[in-house]
């Protein structure tokens, strides 16, 4: 089973003023990537890099910032935005109303047959053809038994 991860998960692992959101999301990344079923996509990553350098410029130099997204792309597979997602989303953003990058995300979920995504973003339990949501930082969020299903 894959788990795309969305870019807010990655940001909270790395975020001091969200202290328990960032345990969740640093517990949740390391088990995705110890169980080899995370994901990424080209889109996240490149969000990673823009708001770790926005909201984390005291933290993170340049270099630092690209040492940090690098990280993520190394540890998951990683799913480019190609013309069959952008096609996708757009239908997306007509059909389910979603706003673009998030019907993107839905996308590479659907197109690349990713079950299961973890966002604030979307509504938590939802699910659209064939993929579900997640927040993992919801109370009550259980890795193991969406893993499982």
């Amino acid at each position: 089973m894959g788990v795309l991860i969305d870019t807010n998960v990655l940001v909270y692992s790395l975020d001091a003023d969200e202290v328990i959101k960032r345990h969740r999301a640093r517990d949740v990344l390391r088990r995705l990537e110890m169980h080899r079923v995370g994901e990424v996509c080209s889109q996240v990553l490149g969000e990673h890099h823009s708001v770790v350098r926005r909201r984390f410029a005291h933290a993170y130099g340049p270099s630092d910032a690209v040492r940090a997204t690098e990280r993520w792309a190394r540890a998951f597979p990683v799913h480019d935005t190609s013309l069959k997602v952008v096609l996708e989303a757009l239908r997306a953003t007509i059909r389910y109303r979603m706003p673009y990058y998030d019907a993107q995300i839905w996308a590479v979920a659907r197109v690349n047959h990713i079950p299961l995504v973890l966002s604030e973003d979307f509504a938590d339990g939802a699910f659209i053809e064939g993929v579900r949501f997640a927040n993992p930082f919801a109370d009550g969020f259980d890795l193991d038994a969406l893993l499982e299903v």
